[in-house]
């Protein structure tokens, strides 16, 4: 019986990548996501040259047609991960393990890519969720009280940002609910139960506000939180907040059901939606202004329920 192939060496997968793309700038984890399409072509329009973890054929192929040299490996890899920040002049880790172990993944991926980066840029994917219901507007140092659902970020993303003290440049992103091109969790949760059913849920009254952005925008804040302090917490949002009643009229309309919302209670939501539902009932206004402030971050399409009602 052969004996198992070892995992090949850091040194080895560096000369691989560096054969692939000699001239590369920034290592991203998750982009043939639905976020990580939009950074790669914020990067490539920069001129900023992508090298993108693949995880399949499937993956490597379209992070390949957005302009990023693909890299096969995943999250749990940590050695590929290593290698391929080392080799980079910035890191954006967006990539998200899903399992029982998902805060363990991320933990050990994080660690990875930060040893890697060492001195050189490295922007962690975090989640505005985690500050659960605001008092009113609120900025990146409020109170964090998180749902189940996000309560493992809290450890993690106070790791990353501790290795600031050491030398290094943790950033830490924190997207608001992402919207744009027809995807994300609105489409996930509310247009396609509705086209399904003919009726788009609305967890409880639906009188909870919500912070968004757009894919396109927050890809934007992706690419300029390279630059940012070492340390720098950035709440991806505009400063619209709508409700989810509002949200959800607005897609009953964009899928040709206006006026048809079912109204659910927490229970009944959690049943169909799961622990994310949760997260939805989250009565959230958070503000942008810092990254805008210290960024000069320019969110343009603000407004979730005008833009699903665009074409």
């Amino acid at each position: 019986m052969d004996a198992p192939h070892a995992p090949p060496e850091d040194s080895e997968v560096s000369q691989d990548i560096t054969r692939k793309a000699s001239a590369m700038k920034v290592f991203l984890t998750g982009g043939s996501g639905y976020i990580g399409r939009a950074t790669i072509e914020a990067l490539v329009r920069r001129g900023i040259q992508v090298v993108a973890l693949a995880r399949s054929e499937d993956s490597a192929r379209v992070v390949h047609d957005l302009g990023a040299v693909p890299v096969a490996g995943d999250l749990t890899e940590t050695h590929v991960l290593r290698a391929a920040a080392r080799a980079a002049d910035g890191v954006i880790h967006m990539g998200q393990h899903y399992g029982p172990d998902t805060a363990e993944v991320d933990r050990a991926a994080a660690e990875a890519l930060q040893d890697g980066a060492g001195p050189r840029p490295y922007v962690h994917t975090g989640g505005v969720w985690v500050y659960g219901d605001t008092d009113g507007v609120a900025d990146e140092d409020a109170p964090l009280f998180p749902p189940r659902i996000t309560a493992w970020r809290l450890e993690n993303e106070k790791r990353v940002l501790a290795r600031a003290a050491t030398g290094e440049r943790p950033v830490v992103v924190m997207p608001g609910l992402v919207h744009g091109r027809c995807g994300g969790l609105v489409d996930m949760f509310y247009a396609a139960p509705g086209r399904e059913t003919g009726s788009v849920p609305c967890v409880g009254d639906g009188a909870n506000h919500w912070s968004t952005v757009h894919v396109d925008d927050v890809a934007e804040l992706y690419a300029l939180a390279l630059n940012a302090a070492p340390g720098s917490v950035y709440a991806g949002v505009g400063d619209l907040h709508p409700t989810q009643a509002e949200v959800a009229h607005a897609v009953s309309r964009a899928i040709g059901r206006p006026g048809s919302v079912r109204h659910l209670t927490e229970a009944e939501a959690e049943e169909r939606m799961g622990p994310i539902a949760e997260a939805f009932a989250l009565d959230q206004r958070l503000t942008g202004a810092r990254a805008r402030r210290e960024l000069g971050w320019q969110p343009s399409r603000l407004d979730l329920a005008a833009d699903l009602a665009r074409p």
